[in-house]
């Protein structure tokens, strides 16, 4: 994954490294603190037992030298365990120190009713007021842009040094405040409350303060809560059954048995794995909003794309006009520009541009009405003067146009309209009142690489739909050329929202992207919704996560990311469950190996004494946290596969390894302290 474009720290990387991993040391002791311990059962059973330990020890309970050194080890443990939480949340911090620079006291200049300027705070704007930004000026508050087009260096938010275009009308009018205004002059209306800003909600996001538990979390954190009581029992009740037949357990011992027994590992792990889910959505310039939504991207079933943008480049440009028999190639070209000289999308400019490059010279005359485009009717044009209408849009939407204006629709129109569709191009057909003049051919290209990755998701049981209002024909050419699995075509606001509710009937979990206000629906009832930082507030609003670079692409590694999640925390589960298989057979010969020699059979590993045993088995339970730390964070490298496959991989590689594991490296800690010991 590329972090070329990932919030950006002025410090250099091995001093930033340097300088987290000493916060992180300082925030582990911190978070000894009781109020933070009790938040993770496991780790604060081994807290416990540390301090049971030290008082059994100062009160002659166990040999001090042996004492001392369990003691010793169940608090560099505890403390191994809050290092790899502390180290998460420090990566989140470094990048919320960025974010601060950005969110500076800035000044606004506010717009009276009258519309006279007024200088005020930023920290005084409320939604609804509008504010003036010109060239060289930050934007002091979060907003939509009501009037005007400019270049907006975004950098402060996205790492990425280029400037975007922002204009008003369009589905890119967002703008953020701490970004800069590079060119131009602009109005904008604010959407955000002061301490609700969308660097607001950053900061609190990368520093963990509004992190939420997402419902696997807590479902494994509840099953590790029941085998650490469960286990806690077993050991509590120990000594009165070793009583009855005549074998003392030592109170060090039975501490030690216990946090051999529970699942340490993924205890003291469990909270920096939901962190570092978050930062590596963000290292993508991804803005989770809870980690919830980083993980139900990891189960999506569905996937729905819009084509423009998303499987093409989005930059379709007019590269042909085609007119009807009897119609004049000049009649349709001019037709075409009348209806395009207040299109402000891409395609009406380049249609412009295109019938320029004719010769064709037309100005919109005086009292023209500009009709826009709207994804109801699915067509826009020009009303002039004496009645006259020009239309251009969908060829369904021009038929019913014309037929309601009592024209017919030539048969040749769908033959050219056809012929346009198969090549991947998107028609677009013009009138005249109640005469059809022909056919603009659009062309898009679609992104290099994006087959591959359909098929990555497919074998991951993903499922990919294009949606696109272009028509039938046009949908299937592009829809088998990318390799998504199905399209719709044609499709209005209301078809994705129905789509969605289709398949979350069907017991699927659905994401999409969008960045209109017309999307808000769909992305408010989608499982996982993913917004363009440069669509409208709504859209934003409405999904529960953001993309700062505004590629709508994104949404594919947005799903890797989640199944990476989902991947790690159940290969480190497996991994520490396993783990306890090994650490019985080290602990448990120890404890009654002199009392009972027939216990001396568990001791496979031959291991030198009984105090060498425990303190190899308790070294090992602590080394194991630090080691894994930097797997918690980054993830498991995974590949492309079902369930099954995932699961028998899982067991494999980190259940029998597991196992294996720790018998050897027991072993060798073993021999070591048996030197030492002889010593």
């Amino acid at each position: 994954m590329n972090d070329t474009k990932s919030l950006q720290h002025p410090l250099p990387v091995p001093r930033r490294e340097a300088r987290g991993l000493q916060t992180a040391m300082f925030d582990a002791v911190r978070k000894l603190a009781p109020r933070h311990m009790v938040r993770n059962p496991v780790m604060a059973v081994v807290w416990l037992g540390t301090l049971v330990t030290a008082v059994a020890t100062l009160a002659g309970w166990a040999q001090p030298g042996f004492g001392w050194a369990v003691t010793g080890i169940l608090l560099i443990t505890v403390l191994f365990g809050n290092f790899a939480e502390a180290l998460a949340e420090s990566r989140g911090r470094g990048q919320a120190a960025s974010l601060r620079r950005a969110r500076q006291d800035l000044m606004a200049r506010r717009l009276d009713p009258a519309g006279r300027e007024t200088g005020v705070p930023a920290a005084e704007l409320r939604p609804g007021d509008l504010v003036v930004i010109e060239a060289g000026q930050p934007v002091p508050a979060d907003g939509e842009i009501v009037e005007g087009l400019a270049t907006i260096n975004e950098a402060a938010v996205t790492g990425e040094s280029a400037p975007v275009l922002r204009e008003a009308g369009t589905d890119r009018s967002g703008v953020i405040g701490g970004t800069q205004v590079l060119s131009d002059r602009i109005v904008v209306r604010v959407t955000a409350e002061p301490g609700h800003s969308f660097l607001d909600r950053m900061i609190a996001l990368v520093e963990g303060s509004n992190r939420q538990k997402t419902p696997n979390e807590i479902a494994l954190g509840i099953l590790l809560g029941v085998m650490t009581l469960s286990f806690l029992i077993v050991v509590v009740t120990l000594p009165f059954i070793a009583g009855f037949v005549g074998v003392p357990v030592n109170v060090v011992l039975l501490v030690a048995l216990l946090v051999c027994l529970i699942p340490t590992t993924i205890g003291g792990l469990l909270p920096a794995i939901g962190i570092a889910g978050m930062n590596r959505a963000l290292q993508a310039n991804v803005l989770a909003k809870s980690g919830k939504a980083v993980e139900v991207a990891g189960d999506v079933d569905v996937l729905l794309l819009d084509k423009t943008g998303t499987i093409t480049h989005g930059d379709r440009q007019a590269t042909a006009f085609h007119a009807l028999a009897g119609v004049d190639a000049a009649q349709l070209r001019q037709a075409a520009l009348l209806a395009s000289l207040a299109d402000p999308t891409p395609e009406g400019k380049s249609i412009v541009r295109l019938a320029r490059g004719k010769d064709e010279t037309l100005d919109g005359p005086a009292g023209a009405h500009f009709v826009p485009f709207s994804a109801q009717t699915r067509m826009s044009g020009v009303d002039l003067p004496g009645g006259r209408s020009i239309r251009k849009g969908a060829m369904d939407a021009i038929a019913r146009h014309v037929q309601a204006q009592g024209g017919a629709v030539p048969t040749e129109l769908e033959v050219r309209a056809s012929s346009v569709a198969r090549k991947g191009a998107t028609p677009l057909v013009v009138s005249d009142g109640r005469h059809v003049l022909g056919v603009i051919e659009l062309s898009d290209v679609i992104k290099h690489g994006l087959k591959e990755r359909f098929a990555r998701l497919r074998a991951m049981g993903v499922k990919t739909v294009m949606i696109t209002g272009d028509n039938p024909l046009t949908a299937a050419h592009i829809a088998a050329e990318a390799g998504v699995d199905d399209y719709i075509a044609e499709a209005r606001p209301e078809d994705k929202l129905a789509r969605i509710r289709a398949e979350q009937a069907g017991g699927r979990l659905v994401a999409m992207v969008g960045d209109g206000t017309n999307d808000a629906p769909a992305l408010a009832q989608a499982d996982v919704g993913l917004a363009m930082n440069a669509g409208t507030q709504a859209a934003k609003e409405a999904g529960n996560m953001v993309d700062l670079d505004s590629d709508p692409a994104k949404l594919l590694a947005v799903v890797e990311i989640g199944k990476q999640q989902l991947i790690t925390r159940g290969a480190l589960t497996t991994f520490s469950l396993a783990n306890d298989v090994s650490k019985y057979f080290a602990i448990l010969p120890a404890l009654f190996a002199a009392a009972i020699p027939q216990m001396a059979a568990l001791d496979v590993m031959r291991l030198g004494s009984p105090a060498s045993a425990v303190l190899s088995a308790l070294i090992f339970n602590a080394i194991v946290i630090p080691l894994l730390i930097p797997l918690a964070l980054r993830g498991v490298r995974f590949k492309p596969s079902g369930a099954t496959q995932l699961l028998r991989n899982n067991m494999l590689i980190y259940g029998v390894g597991g196992v294996v594991l720790p018998f050897i490296a027991i072993k060798l800690i073993d021999l070591v302290l048996s030197a030492l010991f002889t010593l």
